[in-house]
């Protein structure tokens, strides 16, 4: 097997595990606002885990597709607008958590 036969299962792997960490930042959210009893933080972590379960049940899903399909044809296989969407989503993932930060220790 070839290292080019594998990479499109290696690209679906990492951008799975890009929307599982993004959902792991939402429950370390909703943790914290549980701890904290912050209705706020827990408005944040549905915020985050909305954009965990896009990164994997939409972008993921895509991706997948994408470089399948320029696996097979031997064709381009950057997506740069699914990474743009992915990379927006992790940004929004870092604020949400910044704001998270913010809430509590002002409470």
């Amino acid at each position: 097997m070839s290292a080019g036969e594998t990479q499109p299962a290696r690209t679906v792997l990492a951008w799975q595990r890009t929307g599982l960490g993004v959902l792991a930042v939402a429950g370390l959210l909703l943790r914290s606002a549980v701890v904290h009893d912050e209705p706020a933080v827990l408005a944040l972590s549905a915020v985050v885990a909305t954009a965990g379960l896009v990164v994997l049940g939409v972008l993921t899903r895509r991706r997948a597709t994408s470089a399948q399909r320029a696996a097979g044809s031997a064709g381009d296989a950057r997506a740069s607008r699914l990474a743009a969407g992915a990379t927006g989503l992790v940004v929004l993932c870092a604020a949400c958590a910044l704001a998270a930060d913010l809430v509590v220790r002002a409470g």
